[in-house]
Parts: structure tokens; sequence; C-alpha cells
């Protein structure tokens, strides 16, 4: 009985934890896309809204720009969960 109740246990947390990491995906996704929209008003129209909302190359607007790098190696695990399961 003590076995059976240690494999549920292991199995919540399992899920538990893919749950999470999905949810982080999900937020990595979002934040990457508002970097694409981003870099496509820079290649458009020449407008850098991150540069225009917290200042040419400041701390804050040099924080975003590494939140959407870093994001975006983290949306690399997307392309290649399929080939997982």
């Amino acid at each position: 009985m003590y076995i059976l109740t240690i494999l549920v246990n292991d199995n919540n947390n399992y899920r538990k934890r893919g749950e999470i990491m999905e949810t982080l995906q999900k937020v990595c996704l979002v934040v990457t896309i508002i970097g694409a929209i981003n870099w496509g008003l820079i290649g458009l129209l020449d407008f850098d809204l991150v540069a225009t909302l917290f200042g040419d190359m400041s701390m804050l607007s040099r924080i975003v720009y590494t939140l959407v790098g870093i994001t975006g190696l983290v949306n690399i695990g997307i392309l290649f969960n399929h080939l997982e399961q």
C-alpha cells in the first residue's frame, strides 16, 4: 500500500511539473510574440516600440531585449517537443 501511495504522489508531482512547464512555455511564447511584433515594427516602419516606451538602450529596455532573447531560447523546446513524444 505504501509503494502505491509513493507512485501516486510521484505521478501527481510529475503532472504538476508538466503543468508548470506548459505555463512557462506559454508565457515565454507571449513575450517572444511581443518581441517579434517589435521587430516587425522596426523592419516595416523603422519604429522601435521598446526604445520609445523605455528609452533608447536604457537599463529597462536592455532588460526587455534580454528577456525576449531568453524566451526565444526557451521556446526552442516547443520546436522539438513533438519529436520526443
